[in-house]
């Protein structure tokens, strides 16, 4: 049979078995050797195990577990309480300073630990709460949670990054400097879109009258909350930019000094402990049979001589090559609001990237605007897993109907920072030029 036909058949297979909940690692990884098997015989089956230990490894990929351990012990390590008190303060007295600020505690926890949970859930413990008290709009605050939260995928150090980096072969370095001022741009559009938004509606964002009699004093005192999580930023963000770490050893770095803070802060016990462990090691799992998956699926992508077909079709259509770009992004907006994050990354990124690379467009360009779609996937309903995360600990009174009416501002701000970071590439391209030099 034709191999074209073979993985034909074997897609639609894949899908099917998605939609009776098989699980995305096994689907692939098992249609895959059944691809390689039917193409190639028995003996061709060895090199998956090959494949499998080649990625699992990869020095690299030791990141994402300590990444992962590092968001959950600062979770639980009252660093939360401490910004919030702070961006309360200086915030007083500014007609939706209070869900303003909580962007930028979003923004200070992306560039800390790297996934969204740890970001999403403390705030909407925290945060969430104080600002209903205050009488703001449960759409304007939940939103604002969900978007903050999911600029953790974006902002390094990002676990979907090294995810990324590792399935396509980019360097993570030059991916968390591709995806620092695009996060920043994307931090500001809400920020701003929030404030003016407050200033339009005054109904949504009431100044409270106990806000308004905090001193300078005190304002000033409450920076000291902000030190460490500054210190966590520099130690694991500079010792990679400044070639001091490897985004390895830099994760160990900040594993390790987010329990020295939950020490110091009298917060790590043994129960946080081994609550931190088991959901670290849950979801490293997960991302490790995702891997194994995506070997196979390489590897039959490689045997049926797919993926070489695939592109010399894409070049050679005659189209403008902006619009297969285009059509990519549409594309990864449709699939993220049916599937994960990790998933689409595993699926689509090694038949993308090789497709953008003969075009002639910049593949770390594209690995930005790749990441920053994944980032509109997590809000974007029905899947859109940040929603989940928040309806698991917002108020009774908050339905998830709620939750997804409070998204659409911000996937539509999304939306326009992605199209300028296509306009203006150098957005995601200038940092990494000023740091790797030597790269390109």
């Amino acid at each position: 049979m034709d191999p074209i036909i073979i993985g034909i058949i074997l897609v639609v297979t894949f899908f099917v078995l998605l939609t009776i909940g098989l699980p995305i690692a096994f689907a692939m990884g098992g249609l895959s050797a059944l691809g390689v098997l039917l193409l190639m015989g028995p003996a061709a089956l060895k090199f998956g195990v090959f494949s499998t230990w080649s990625t699992m490894s990869s020095f690299i990929l030791v990141a994402i577990p300590l990444f992962i351990f590092m968001a959950n012990i600062l979770g639980a390590s009252g660093i939360a309480d401490d910004l919030y008190c702070a961006i309360a303060r200086w915030s007083s007295g500014i007609r939706g300073g209070l869900a303003a600020g909580t962007v930028v505690i979003c923004m200070l926890f992306a560039a800390m630990v790297g996934v969204i949970g740890a970001a999403l859930v403390t705030m909407a413990l925290v945060a969430l709460p104080e600002m209903l008290k205050r009488k703001y709009d449960k759409h304007l605050v939940c939103g604002g949670i969900a978007a903050g939260g999911a600029l953790g995928v974006l902002i390094p150090p990002s676990v979907q990054m090294i995810l990324y980096a590792l399935v396509v072969g980019e360097s993570v370095g030059r991916m968390f400097a591709g995806g620092m001022f695009p996060g920043i741009l994307l931090g500001s559009l809400y920020i701003a879109y929030i404030l003016i938004r407050s200033y339009l509606q005054p109904h949504l964002a009431p100044v409270s009258p106990a806000d308004q009699g905090v001193t300078w004093k005190e304002r000033f005192v409450s920076l000291r909350n902000v030190i460490i999580p500054v210190l966590i930023v520099v130690l694991v963000l500079g010792s990679i930019f400044g070639g001091f770490a490897t985004p390895t050893e830099a994760a160990g770095v900040g594993a390790f000094s987010a329990i020295i803070f939950a020490v110091v802060n009298r917060k790590l016990n043994w129960e946080g402990l081994k609550t931190a462990s088991y959901n670290t090691a849950f979801v490293s799992g997960m991302v490790g049979w995702l891997l194994v998956g995506v070997g196979a699926f390489d590897q039959f992508l490689s045997a049926a001589g797919i993926l070489d077909k695939l592109v010399t079709a894409v070049a050679s259509l005659p189209v403008n090559r902006w619009m297969v770009i285009v059509i990519m992004q549409l594309s990864l907006f449709v699939l993220g609001a049916f599937l994960d994050d990790y998933a689409i990354i595993i699926l689509v990124a090694p038949i993308y990237v090789p497709i953008v690379e003969t075009l002639g467009f910049n593949p770390l360009w594209f690995g930005i605007l790749f990441i920053v779609n994944m980032q509109m996937a997590v809000l974007t309903p029905p899947y859109g897993f940040a929603l989940f995360y928040l309806r698991g600990v917002v108020p009774p009174g908050i339905t998830m109907g709620d939750l997804y009416r409070s998204t659409p501002p911000f996937i539509a701000l999304q939306a326009i920072g992605l199209i300028t970071i296509m306009i203006f590439p150098q957005i995601a391209l200038w940092l990494p030029k000023v740091i790797f030099p030597m790269i390109g």
